[in-house]
């Protein structure tokens, strides 16, 4: 497929191809102007036949070039089995290159530098109004590996990298059918990124793989450098606080979406790939989850839902309670937090405030800083001034161990840009708790509740299907379902 690419004009005024050779270089010449990673590489087939070769150093094999197609056009020239005839020799050259995978036609400049950015091999002839394009892109990329950001326990460690390409055919090994389609689509009128939009034909529904082509489809930008620029275009609601989308970098997790009838995105360039439509408990998930006995996998579901709610409520009710609700703490715990509290100089919300907004810059600090060195940071850290801010009397003992707890159930996510989401929320909830109480904290859960039953994520309600409340589905968002039971039922019905 040619980039889509500016109005032809943008690039020369005369962009129709000349049967001169030399014009034709010159016409390229004033095209790439100023590129110096552009290439052209004269020859002579014979005295009466000449030609030469335009590609970008970097995005092409030359080992392919030297030793495949010029080596065909140097002992084709001393055999001489090149006829001179300029009408002949069109066909003589493609198939004497049939062993290129991909061979065309670009019948104007703007599709032959089109071809050319996109890494492909332009050939030029004297006596042609044409450019055989060929397939010689040969770029460095880097070998597939254990997904970054999603650890791998049980399951394939095959993550996906930066070449689309690449990225497919991970998928495609794992759905060797025909209805897995792939419709290419090229966006940003700089970057001209190809997208690939993939699907199960009859199972996803029709009016969700229209509704993602409309609106990948509708996107107008210059670039597209990372998922997160077609994320935020896509999604229903880009000033919600909750990821409509899921963000990948497991094939295996991408094949199992599509076969549940959703529809991935995969963009060149990045090792990201998106999920739509993206719902609550989709993101709490994690394919792991199927590939451990159901007992153990529902187990830490529910570990997972616990951590939900410590992440988001333990800094905020222990600030609720200490200011408004003493007499819902037991005696002993009572007393023992007032006595810690003794020397500090702050009330609960500022002193929580502080150590939330410390521990958040430790993680992200070890997130920036190189791997060996970020380790240390965010762990050591965290212990050296946790323990002297306790010894210097600026925070209390039980709230080191309150933002300690949080901190590990904000790290128990599988998905973490939710995680980041409750990290975010956090926040607002310690000011409500800080200002009402307990009442704060329920009145701002209620408009959580009420914002993500209003939410919809490509028509699909974003909590479902607990609302609206689906028996058939449910049984397989808070438990994992016995694979084995499902087996046997449809055997029975089978039989």
């Amino acid at each position: 497929m040619a980039p889509n690419l500016p109005p032809a004009d943008t690039y020369t005024h005369n962009y129709t191809l000349s049967r001169d050779l030399n014009e034709n270089l010159q016409q390229f010449l004033a095209i790439f102007d100023k590129c110096a990673d552009i290439q052209y590489r004269p020859f002579e087939i014979n005295v009466e036949q000449k030609g030469s070769l335009i590609y970008l150093s970097g995005m092409v094999d030359t080992k392919s070039i030297d030793l495949d197609i010029m080596r065909q056009f140097m002992e084709s020239s001393i055999t001489g089995d090149f006829v001179k005839l300029t009408d002949d020799i069109k066909h003589t050259i493609q198939s004497k290159l049939s062993f290129i995978s991909q061979v065309s036609w670009a019948n104007d400049f703007q599709e032959a530098v089109g071809y050319i950015l996109s890494g492909d091999l332009a050939l030029l002839m004297d006596g042609w109004n044409q450019v055989l394009i060929m397939n010689a892109k040969g770029w460095e990329k880097r070998a597939i590996e254990e997904p970054a950001t999603e650890a791998v326990i049980r399951g394939p460690r095959e993550g996906f990298q930066e070449d689309l390409s690449t990225n497919i055919s991970l998928v495609r090994r794992r759905l060797k059918t025909v209805q897995l389609k792939m419709e290419m689509v090229v966006l940003g009128q700089l970057s001209n990124t190809n997208i690939a939009i993939t699907y199960l034909e009859g199972v996803a529904k029709d009016d969700l793989i229209a509704e993602v082509k409309k609106r990948v489809g509708s996107i107008r930008i210059n670039a597209i450098l990372e998922s997160g620029y077609i994320e935020e275009l896509i999604e229903d609601n880009s000033l919600s606080p909750f990821p409509q989308v899921v963000i990948t970098e497991r094939p295996d997790r991408v094949v199992g979406n599509l076969l549940e009838g959703k529809v991935g995105i995969l963009i060149d360039n990045t090792p990201f790939a998106i999920i739509v439509p993206g719902t609550f408990f989709q993101l709490l998930q994690s394919p792991e989850d199927y590939y451990q006995r159901y007992l153990v996998s529902t187990f830490i579901r529910f570990l997972r839902l616990l951590a939900v709610a410590s992440s988001l409520l333990l800094p905020s009710l222990y600030i609720a309670l200490t200011t408004y609700h003493h007499e819902m703490i037991p005696t002993m715990l009572l007393v023992s937090i007032a006595s810690s509290r003794e020397t500090v100089p702050f009330p609960a919300f500022v002193e929580a405030l502080l150590m939330e907004v410390s521990f958040e810059g430790l993680r992200e600090a070890g997130v920036r800083l190189p791997r060996p060195v970020g380790q240390a940071v965010s762990i050591v850290g965290a212990l050296v001034i946790g323990q002297a801010a306790v010894a210097a009397g600026i925070v209390s003992s039980p709230l080191v161990i309150i933002v300690s707890m949080t901190g590990i159930a904000s790290f128990i996510f599988p998905s973490f840009q939710l995680g980041l989401s409750f990290r975010l929320l956090r926040f607002p909830m310690m000011i409500a708790a800080a200002t009402l109480g307990l009442y704060g904290i329920l009145m701002l859960l209620l408009m959580l509740l009420l914002h993500m039953l209003n939410l919809q994520s490509f028509g699909h309600p974003y909590m479902a299907p607990l609302a609206p409340l689906r028996f058939r589905g449910i049984k397989d968002v808070i438990v994992r379902a016995n694979r084995l039971r499902r087996f046997k039922n449809s055997s029975r019905t089978s039989e």
